[in-house]
């Protein structure tokens, strides 16, 4: 018979004894076990202990936690943590700076926790730890030559529990005085400063930006983005990866016309440069660091956000002078036209100037420039290519204007359209997603990246053109090959633009229509009807193979990031189908699992038959709540929950789109719902067509009709057929 659900069975150690063996009671309150355990060891004012995790989390058993306690764990009896908070509050303020510095370190340890948290924090812990910055450290300012390596550690270790306490978001962020903000500032803005104490200091300063607009406004008057730059040409990949976070965080919070106008904003443009340090070295590049790449990159090309929605103004002198400077350098125009000839001979001779340039307008260019997007980006990527690549944009110019019409690639349309290809590809205008590490390292390696990138696609524009041999009914047809050509060159991530232009070279207009070739005949869709009939017929079968497949994978498991406000601390669950497709079972992890997890680890479980719904996005529990993981559109695509019971659910973040197809496919067919995710579509499409091609082998080179033959007479007689009478 087993053994109650509600009952434990547990070793609780104590220091100088043998280990208790005893089973808890989970229905009994927790003080009534402590002091059943204090008893055991003849202990008194058992109100003053507690039990813990004996393992290296050392965390508090409290009443909302019990219920995690598995069978055959070792717990730990110890003090309270309302004693040890007590005890460490004291400790803290001793005049001994050996005794000083155990207590610190013994704090930042603790205060992963958040019972003991919530502790210390009670006593005001967070104020104390906030005056020792301010003004405590400062006294041994004068032992720092001689003592210099305690005094590190002194510090580090109070910004170190500091960081720990307020992870726990307990207290806000908007608390902090300005001599706290001005001191963590100045560690940043030291060159010679303790790795540790940089670090720690680098990540308060992102979670004040982060977490308060008021702190944002105090941190950015301390600190610029100028002076942070220093820290990313060291060869230390951590202080590297906080120095970015914090110079995104600095740009995500800073209002719109100071990302334009500020005068730091040419070192926010400098910056993406200074990082190719970064990219360049032989360390791989974790994930993290992956990350805020990306969200650089995002936030670098977002700058080209307000000029791609600015619409040109005729009336205006300046711009128009943007488009005789085409017009000038092109056509090498003197200003002695000016003063020749009537007014009606001028007028005649620009709009043949531009007509050769390409615009549509031939008589107004700047109405071209109307269309947002990409609005007056586009004149500034013309001028970009006109000024900087001179003697190629005179050449296509040149070239297309003594074409026949019709075969004239248009330079000022093509520009026009390019940019906005250009700004759709690398998604200008949106926010960074949550998860996302997909940066490109070429846009790295140039201070002006997105007009280098638009000079050498304009080319490629005018080459394929010449390749496809293209009219100007075929400029559509010829910008679906370009981008192609683009989002292809781009997949392999090249590490310059050189390498950039030389993958274009290899994927020629010719080599393009060998690649959609082949790829037409991997996917081929045979539309005669029996063959669709065939397909139809075969389909159920599909679905099942991909039924058994997805409910294979949820018995495998998945591993699953817990809702955390801050990415690199981040806490795991895990998630497994029971063999017989009866029970889901789950339970924490303390690290991301590198091998199969233990069957016996995953005390939790939930029945599949009590199990009422699957939701998933915004209708998600998690997802309705404030300032869930920033409500971003990349988690929303992300998350679903397990509905059950009457009010209770059990939530999921996927690690990524493939794991949510694959749980929300696994867990629908298990309450017999129809698996309708991408991935599944995906799969029928694979596995439809692999299926076909092998059962049509036999019928190569044979013509299949359209109708099925037409059915036999029916014989005079039946004679033949035998009477098994």
């Amino acid at each position: 018979m087993p053994p109650p659900a509600d009952i434990v069975k547990v070793a609780i150690e104590w220091p100088g004894a043998f280990p208790k063996l005893m089973e808890i009671d989970q229905k009994k309150p927790l003080s009534a076990i402590i002091k059943e355990v204090c008893e055991g060891w003849n202990l008194p004012n058992p109100e003053t202990f507690a039990l813990q995790n004996a393992d290296s989390t050392n965390f508090y058993i409290t009443e909302k936690n019990r219920n995690n306690i598995k069978n055959g764990s070792i717990l730990r009896l110890t003090t309270s943590a309302a004693q040890v908070a007590q005890q460490l509050h004291e400790r803290i303020q001793s005049s001994s700076m050996d005794m000083k510095l155990d207590a610190l370190k013994d704090l930042a340890n603790s205060s992963r926790d958040i019972t003991f948290a919530q502790e210390f924090i009670n006593l005001d812990g967070i104020s104390l730890l906030t005056q020792m910055v301010e003004s405590g450290t400062e006294r041994y300012q004068k032992l720092q030559k001689i003592m210099k390596p305690c005094f590190g550690d002194l510090l580090s270790f109070t910004l170190t529990a500091f960081v720990e306490l307020m992870d726990h978001g307990i207290v806000s962020w908007d608390t902090f005085s300005l001599a706290f903000i001005k001191k963590i500032a100045s560690y940043v803005c030291k060159s010679a400063m303790d790795t540790a104490v940089l670090q720690r200091s680098l990540a308060i300063l992102e979670s004040m930006v982060l977490n308060s607009q008021d702190l944002y406004q105090k941190v950015a008057q301390e600190i610029t983005i100028g002076q942070l730059i220093p820290h990313l040409q060291g060869t230390d990949q951590d202080i590297q990866t906080y120095t970015i976070a914090v110079i995104n965080a600095l740009f995500l919070k800073s209002p719109e016309e100071k990302r334009q106008f500020d005068e730091d904003s040419v070192n926010i443009l400098d910056c993406p440069l200074t990082v190719s340090n970064v990219i360049r070295s032989n360390k791989p590049i974790n994930d993290e660091m992956a990350h805020q790449l990306y969200v650089l990159q995002v936030l670098t090309f977002n700058l080209l956000e307000d000029r791609m929605m600015t619409k040109m103004d005729p009336q205006d002198q300046a711009q128009r002078d943007i488009i005789f400077e085409l017009r000038r350098i092109a056509f090498d125009v003197e200003c002695e036209s000016n003063n020749s000839g009537s007014i009606e001979k001028r007028k005649s001779m620009y709009t043949r100037d531009y007509k050769k340039l390409g615009f549509i307008n031939h008589v107004n260019p700047a109405v071209d420039f109307t269309q947002i997007p990409p609005g007056m980006l586009a004149l500034d990527n013309m001028l970009y290519f006109a000024r900087h690549h001179q003697d190629a944009y005179i050449r296509i110019v040149l070239e297309n204007s003594s074409r026949e019409d019709k075969h004239e690639c248009p330079f000022g349309r093509s520009s026009i359209e390019l940019t906005k290809m250009l700004c759709e590809i690398l998604k200008v205008g949106e926010l960074p997603s949550e998860n996302c590490h997909d940066f490109h390292p070429m846009f790295f390696t140039h201070d002006r990246s997105f007009e280098e990138f638009f000079c050498i696609c304009i080319q490629l524009l005018n080459k394929t053109w010449k390749e496809m041999r293209a009219t100007s009914e075929d400029f559509n047809k010829v910008m679906q090959v370009v981008k192609e050509q683009i989002t292809r060159a781009l997949t392999i991530k090249p590490n310059s633009l050189d390498q950039f232009k030389s993958r274009l070279q290899n994927l020629s207009y010719t080599e393009i229509l060998k690649l959609r070739q082949s790829e037409r005949m991997n996917q081929e869709d045979f539309q005669s009807r029996p063959i669709l009939e065939l397909r139809e017929k075969i389909q159920p079968e599909i679905m099942e193979l991909i039924k058994q497949q997805r409910l294979n994978r949820l018995c495998e498991g998945t591993c699953f990031r817990k809702i955390s406000s801050r990415r690199r601390q981040d806490k795991f669950w895990y998630c497994r189908l029971s063999p017989n497709h009866k029970v889901l079972h789950y339970g924490d992890l303390e690290e991301s699992p590198q091998g199969e997890v233990p069957h016996d680890s995953l005390q939790d479980k939930l029945p599949v038959a009590d199990i009422k719904a699957v939701v998933t996005g915004k209708d998600c529990p998690h997802m309705k709540e404030k300032g869930a993981l920033k409500q971003n559109k990349e988690v929303l695509e992300l998350a679903f929950s397990v509905l059950y019971e009457s009010d209770e659910y059990l939530n999921f973040i996927a690690p990524d789109k493939h794991e949510y197809c694959v749980w929300t496919d696994g867990l629908n067919a298990l309450l017999g719902k129809e698996m309708t995710s991408e991935f599944t579509r995906s799969d029928m499409d694979t596995l439809l067509n692999m299926e076909m091609k092998l059962r049509l082998l036999d019928l190569e080179n044979i013509q299949i009709p359209e109708v099925p033959p037409p059915i036999p007479k029916e014989p005079s007689n039946y004679d033949f057929v035998y009477d098994c009478n």
